[in-house]
């Protein structure tokens, strides 16, 4: 007599549960790795550096000066914009800071630049948080 195969049941909650194990591996992965977990002023900060980039504002490698590229310079400072558009009050306090200020800073920088001013100077920094 032959053995019927087993019928296999895939319902929502099997596919929840199967999805919940990919991502603590995924996470488990990365902590072995070494790298944190991400954050929100990691995201701003990467797109901020590619503003900064576009503008001509970091140097290569080589300590050469990069030229600016001000299309790219606008098209990453209209990602920080979206950015803040999609997560309008779904922020904290210091994350809606951050990316006021940071936002406040590149168009700053990108008026300058593109006006043929020099590059901005950085505000003083304030006190550490502890």
């Amino acid at each position: 007599m032959a053995e019927e195969p087993k019928k296999i049941f895939v319902d929502d909650d099997w596919k929840a549960e199967a999805r919940r194990e990919k991502e603590r591996l995924a996470a488990q992965e990365s902590r072995a790795a070494g790298l944190p977990p991400p954050t929100f002023a990691e995201l701003v900060n990467l797109i901020a550096m590619q503003a900064m980039a576009g503008l001509g504002l970091l140097t290569g490698p080589r300590g050469e000066r990069v030229p600016p590229d001000f299309e790219a310079a606008k098209h990453f400072i209209d990602m920080l914009q979206l950015l803040e558009d999609k997560t309008k009050n779904n922020l904290s306090a210091e994350e809606k800071a951050l990316l006021d200020q940071v936002l406040y800073e590149a168009r700053m920088a990108f008026v300058q630049m593109a006006s043929g001013g020099a590059p901005p100077t950085p505000p003083p920094a304030g006190p550490a948080k502890a």
